[in-house]
C-alpha cells in the first residue's frame, strides 16, 4: 500500500456480480456488471496537466501529486493492493439502433475515492489505459488529441456550472498508434495519452439496458439498487426497501436531470455529437467527450459529427429529442421491475414540459427578463416563450455568433434606438461573421426584435446595470471554441503545451472578463470554418 496516496476503496466491486473469467480477452460477458483488467504498463509518463484542485478534493496533497507514485498511479503503471481495476460491462442503442454489448473498451476503473469536504465517493477512471474484454477490435489507447479534448471540456463544463465527469491529470504515455481520423485510408501514427477522470458514477443507460435485453432481471435489479443506494439514496425510505415507488421516483429524478442537463447544454451552446445510450449518464452528467463542438454561428441544425453529418441525429437542437427517445428506451428497460406501464408513461410524457418550463426559464435569465412585476404569468410566459424563439429566428437569419451576441446584448441600452442602423449594427459587429449579410432588411428584423425586448425589460424591476450582471453571470464571455482547442492540440503535436495550460487556466473564470486574455474574445476565424477539428470531428480516438 502506498505511503503517499490516499487509498481506493472497492466499493463498485464489492457490491455488484464480477465476470468471473479474469483473461482479458474479448468476448461476451453475461450476468456480470464488470470485469477485471490491469491496465497496459507506459513507456513514458509524462503529466502534462494535473488539476490540483481536484486532487486536494481526493486527498491527493501536493507531496502526493509531485511523487513517482502519483505518476504511476494516474498512467496505470501503480500496483497498489488497494486498486482492483475493472472495466464495466454495458451495452447501447446507437444512432438509433440496438448495438448489444459495449462496454469500457479503453476505460479502466481503478475504484472509489472518498472526497475530503463530504461523505461522498468518487470513482478515479483511466481513459485509454489499455485493451479490456470490451475492446472488440480496438487497442484500448487514446490519442494525444482527443485525451486533450476531453481534459479541457470536461473542466470548461465544470466551470460553467454544467454536471460533468471531472479530469485530474491529463498524462503522455510515451506510446504510439495508428488512427485514421479522417476514416479516409489515411492513418498515420499518433502520440498516445491517458485521461484520469473522476465520477460520482460512470453507469450510464446502457449499464441497465444490457442486462435487461438479456433478461438478465437479477443483475439488472442489483445494478439499479446499487445506482439508487450511491447516487439517490435520499429517495429510499425509512424500510430502507427499494421497491416500485423507488424505482419510479427514481426514474422521473432522472427524467429532472436529463432535462436540466440539455437545457444547459443549450445555454452555451455545446453540442455533445454523439448521444447514444452508452453515453447518456444515470446520475444526469455530461460524459464521454467524443465529436463534441461548440456553437460559433447560431445554427440549430449544426452537428460536430462526421459520422452524423447525413442524418443529423445529434444536432444541436435535437438534443431535447434525443434525450426523451433515449429515457423512453430506459422505461423500456426498466418495466419489468415495475410491471405497470400507465406510472411509467405519467412520467415519461412529462419530460416534454418539464424540459420546456427549464428552457424557458434558462431563456428568460439569458435575456435578463427573469424578474417582473406582478402580471398574468400564464399571458407573460406565452409572450416570452415567442419572444425568445423569434430571438433563435434573428439569430439564425445570418452567421451571429451565439456567445458575442449576448454578451453584446447585456451592452445594450433600454434606452437606445434600435430604429438607427448605422448605431445598431455599430454595436452587434463583432457578432457577424459576414458584413455583407447584415444588410437593411435583417437590420430591420433586429430592430423589431429589440423593440419588443425593450418593452418586456420595461416589466423587470432592474436597471441596466443589474441586468448586465445578471446576463454576465450566465451568459458566458469564454467558452471552448473548436478552432482554439484545435490550435492547442497542433502545438501539443509538436511538444508545446503552453497553449493546453492556458486554455485551462482561462476556462476556470469563463464568465469574467479577463483583459490578459483578450485574444480569446473573438469569434471563429475564416480560415476554421471548414477545417477539420474546428468545424467537425470523427469519432477517431
Amino acid at each position: 500500500m502506498s505511503t503517499v496516496l490516499p487509498s481506493a476503496h472497492p466499493t463498485f466491486v464489492s457490491q455488484l456480480p464480477a465476470d468471473p473469467d479474469a483473461s482479458n480477452r474479448c468476448r461476451t460477458v453475461e450476468h456480470a456488471a464488470y470485469s477485471w483488467v490491469t491496465p497496459c504498463a507506459t513507456k513514458a509518463t509524462q503529466i502534462i496537466c494535473c488539476n490540483h484542485n481536484l486532487a486536494a478534493q481526493l486527498g491527493f496533497n501536493e507531496q502526493a501529486t509531485q511523487s513517482q507514485e502519483f505518476a504511476d498511479l494516474v498512467s496505470g503503471n501503480l500496483h497498489d493492493p488497494s486498486i482492483k481495476p475493472y472495466a464495466m460491462n454495458y451495452g447501447g442503442h446507437q444512432f438509433g439502433q440496438w448495438a448489444g454489448q459495449l462496454g469500457d473498451g479503453r476505460a479502466i476503473n481503478l475504484g472509489q475515492y472518498q472526497l475530503l469536504d463530504s461523505q461522498q465517493q468518487v470513482t478515479l477512471q483511466l481513459k485509454g489505459a489499455g485493451k479490456t474484454p470490451y475492446s472488440r477490435r480496438g487497442d484500448g489507447m487514446a490519442v494525444l488529441r482527443s485525451s486533450i479534448r476531453e481534459y479541457l471540456c470536461s473542466e470548461a463544463m465544470y466551470h460553467l456550472g454544467i454536471p460533468t465527469t471531472r479530469a485530474l491529470t491529463l498524462t503522455l504515455t510515451g506510446e504510439q498508434v495508428i488512427r485514421d481520423k479522417l476514416y479516409d485510408g489515411h492513418a498515420a501514427y499518433e502520440p498516445c495519452a491517458i485521461v484520469a477522470r473522476v465520477s460520482p458514477s460512470f453507469l450510464r443507460f446502457g449499464s441497465l439496458q444490457l442486462p435487461g435485453s438479456r433478461g438478465d432481471l437479477d443483475t439488472l435489479k442489483q445494478t439499479l439498487d446499487y445506482c439508487i443506494k450511491h447516487d439517490y439514496a435520499s429517495l429510499i425510505p425509512e424500510s430502507g426497501i427499494i421497491d416500485k415507488a423507488v424505482y419510479l421516483a427514481w426514474f422521473e429524478s432522472l427524467c429532472e436531470r436529463t432535462a436540466q442537463l440539455i437545457v444547459e447544454w443549450m445555454r452555451v451552446g455545446f453540442v455533445h455529437g454523439v448521444l447514444n445510450t452508452d453515453n447518456m449518464s444515470l446520475i444526469g452528467e455530461t460524459i464521454d467527450y467524443g465529436p463534441y463542438g461548440w456553437i460559433d454561428n447560431f445554427d440549430l441544425d449544426w452537428t460536430p459529427n462526421t459520422s452524423d453529418a447525413g442524418e443529423k441525429r445529434y444536432r444541436f437542437g435535437q438534443q431535447a429529442y434525443i434525450g426523451q427517445w433515449n429515457l423512453f428506451q430506459l422505461a423500456n428497460t426498466i418495466y419489468p421491475l415495475i410491471n405497470e406501464a400507465e406510472p411509467l408513461q405519467a412520467i415519461f410524457n412529462n419530460y416534454n414540459h418539464l424540459y420546456n418550463e427549464k428552457w424557458l426559464k434558462m431563456m428568460r435569465e439569458k435575456l435578463g427578463i427573469a424578474q417582473h412585476t406582478d402580471l398574468n404569468e400564464s399571458t407573460l410566459k406565452e409572450s416570452d416563450k415567442q419572444l425568445c424563439t423569434d430571438l433563435e429566428t434573428v439569430l439564425s437569419t445570418i452567421n451571429t455568433d451565439m456567445t458575442l451576441f449576448y454578451r453584446c446584448l447585456a451592452d445594450y441600452p433600454t434606452s437606445a434606438c434600435p430604429q438607427n442602423s448605422q448605431q445598431l449594427q455599430a454595436h452587434f459587429a463583432i457578432c457577424f461573421y459576414n458584413q455583407q449579410e447584415v444588410t437593411g432588411d435583417y437590420l430591420q428584423q433586429l430592430s423589431e426584435w429589440l423593440i419588443r425586448y425593450q418593452k418586456r425589460l420595461k416589466l423587470t424591476v432592474q436597471d441596466d446595470q443589474q441586468r448586465k450582471i445578471q446576463m454576465d453571470a450566465i451568459n458566458p464571455c469564454y467558452i471552448l471554441r473548436n478552432f482554439q482547442v484545435q490550435e492547442a492540440i497542433e502545438l501539443a503535436e509538436q511538444g508545446d503545451y503552453s497553449r493546453v495550460l492556458t486554455l485551462a487556466e482561462l476556462l476556470k473564470t469563463p464568465y469574467q472578463q479577463q483583459d490578459k486574455y483578450q485574444q480569446f474574445e473573438m469569434k471563429r476565424p475564416d480560415w476554421a470554418t471548414n477545417k477539420f477539428g474546428c468545424s467537425a470531428l470523427s469519432c477517431s480516438s
